[in-house]
């Protein structure tokens, strides 16, 4: 027998003892040969996370949204926040947080109040210099685009009028398109650049999908139903033609955020001219053979382009003079 064994045989034998002196039950004696392996672990494969950036070409492909009122807005993306009250402010119910039935508003007087304003300023002019559209009661709201030339040239898929159930006002709305000048809309195919139920791409100025619906801009409370059922750019045709109301302040504070002078879509896009080297808009947006920089061509973020384009605002040559003299 070697020294080890005789050493471990005589570890057991004085343990025993100790054990029978402590009066412990036999049962608690483990030796090594009792002791059974820990299992093993199981080895859990993570699945490979989804990237949080997607490239300029995945982002532009054609996307066509579905607008059917079978398909609700809890079954396309997670609930929206619901949208606090104020002390000592009136606004409709947020579809997520009031009763329907009980909503303290009369709908004959909202779908009155869509149609029945007038006119309280004259059109605006356009500055010679900046190209942009100056309106008197509002100096600093300065597009450079028309309601008209939004709708002409392509925006929203085709979609913008089309009939919209209202979830807080349990109504669909629908023709309100026919209130526009008839300047605006002439030779223009209504079901395609109007009320289309589809989202078409191609529609768009810079051919592209981009955008929220309104349903999720009215589940995210950016709707003001007793001004605008449709949002933004209903407004903006509105405050166009002359009308004031207490929602211009707000709409004007987002325009500003995003395609103002230091607004978000407006910086990022004249940026990504900066990245791809461009210093000529006419640059942007060349034909399909028209090759340049090792057969890559210059295409500066359609989707940015489309966004802003939404918003009233297009890069010209003055203003991407003076962000590539800024730098």
């Amino acid at each position: 027998m070697s020294d080890y064994e005789h050493r471990r045989l005589e570890n057991i034998k004085r343990n025993k003892a100790l054990i029978d002196e402590l009066g412990l039950p036999r049962s608690t004696i483990l030796t090594a040969k009792s002791q059974e392996p820990p299992a093993k672990r199981r080895k859990i494969t993570k699945p490979t996370p989804i990237p949080s950036r997607v490239s300029a070409r995945i982002a532009s492909a054609p996307v066509k949204p579905e607008y059917s009122e079978d398909v609700t807005l809890a079954e396309r993306r997670p609930r929206a926040k619901a949208v606090t009250k104020k002390r000592g402010s009136t606004r409709i119910p947020s579809p997520d947080t009031d009763t329907l039935s009980s909503a303290p508003y009369d709908l004959e007087s909202i779908r009155a109040s869509w149609t029945s304003w007038t006119p309280s300023e004259p059109l605006p002019t356009v500055d010679p210099d900046t190209g942009c559209y100056t309106f008197l009661s509002h100096p600093t709201f300065t597009p450079n685009l028309s309601p008209a030339s939004i709708i002409r040239q392509g925006a929203f898929g085709g979609t913008y009028f089309r009939p919209y159930y209202s979830k807080t006002l349990r109504t669909t709305v629908t023709d309100d398109w026919q209130e526009l000048p008839s300047d605006w809309t002439a030779g223009l195919d209504p079901d395609t650049y109007l009320t289309s139920s589809t989202y078409n791409p191609t529609i768009n100025k810079f051919g592209v999908s981009c955008g929220q619906t309104i349903e999720e801009w009215e589940a995210a409370g950016w709707i003001r139903h007793e001004h605008d059922i449709r949002g933004w750019f209903q407004w903006y045709c509105r405050f166009f033609l002359g009308r004031r109301c207490d929602d211009d302040e707000r709409q004007i504070s987002r325009w500003r955020k995003c395609a103002g002078e230091t607004g978000r879509w407006r910086r990022m896009l004249l940026k990504r001219y900066k990245e791809a080297g461009v210093r000529s808009v006419a640059d942007e947006g060349a034909d399909e053979d028209e090759l340049v920089d090792e057969g890559e061509r210059r295409d500066v973020s359609p989707v940015m382009h489309q966004t802003c384009w939404h918003w009233a605002w297009e890069v010209r040559q003055d203003e991407l003079d003076r962000f590539w003299a800024s730098l």
